[in-house]
């Protein structure tokens, strides 16, 4: 699949922002969240809204254990979605008890790769991984360079509220959800936040602009459209960062 073009990136950027903002049935507190994750995407360059450069695919899926709101997560993630790999995210919120206890204390973000066999704890270390064994080359500097991680992730943190923050009681699905997304676009983080609160895991399937599983994408759903949740414990299937949020609270908050 080609790579979009920036001109046509920056529209498609452009006109979700106005979606999001014209939209009557959006309440005037989403609307400045919705601002927020924009500006704070635009802290972090963009990451992870187009792929990059991609090397051997996975056998079998990565384990991620992340925290939402750490400054030191998103990285992975952006990393994840520039390499179009799709991951098993198990959410740590603060409070956490269904899969916090796996860290050992060590905290986010932890991921596992089967393919490997390796383990690996820090955004630094995991990202170098990823790059190493999916991509081609070395990771962009923006991913690894500490000092530009935290202050962008923590100003980044202020922008988008305090969602995905604070475990809160839920009902623990029987299988995963699965969630199609792209790490920058902060409809997809309002539905990640969700998820992360509520501790339910979920399968993240990648889609970046450029994805070559887009095409498999569109032919399931019927278009190119994201956050997309599929439940297989209800048979649910959702556009709409709103309506997910909204379908996951009935459905799981306790």
């Amino acid at each position: 699949m080609t790579k979009p073009t920036l001109a046509r990136v920056t529209s498609d950027i452009a006109h979700a922002l106005a979606g999001g903002l014209t939209d009557s049935a959006t309440p005037a507190s989403r609307k400045v969240l919705v601002v927020g994750g924009f500006l704070a995407s635009g802290l972090r360059l963009a990451a992870g809204t187009v792929i990059g450069e991609l090397g051997p695919r996975p056998t079998q899926r990565l384990v991620l254990w992340d925290f939402e709101r750490c400054p030191h997560s998103r990285p992975v993630r952006e990393a994840l979605s520039i390499l179009d790999l799709d991951v098993d995210v198990r959410p740590c919120p603060k409070g956490g008890t269904r899969f916090r206890p796996a860290l050992e204390g060590r905290g986010v973000p932890r991921l596992e790769d089967p393919n490997t066999k390796d383990d690996l704890r820090g955004s630094t270390a995991i990202v170098r991984h990823l790059h190493a064994h999916y991509g081609v080359g070395r990771p962009p500097w923006f991913l690894t360079l500490t000092p530009v991680r935290v202050f962008t992730g923590l100003a980044a943190r202020v922008l988008t509220g305090q969602r995905g923050a604070i475990v809160r009681p839920s009902r623990a699905p029987e299988k995963p959800l699965e969630l199609w997304s792209f790490e920058s676009s902060p409809y997809c983080r309002m539905v990640r936040a969700a998820l992360c609160e509520l501790e339910l895991p979920y399968v993240l399937h990648n889609v970046a602009k450029g994805s070559p599983k887009r095409e498999a994408f569109v032919a399931r759903s019927g278009q190119m459209r994201v956050p997309y949740l599929v439940d297989p414990n209800t048979g649910a299937a959702l556009f709409e960062s709103y309506a997910i949020e909204r379908y996951l609270e009935a459905t799981y908050a306790a």
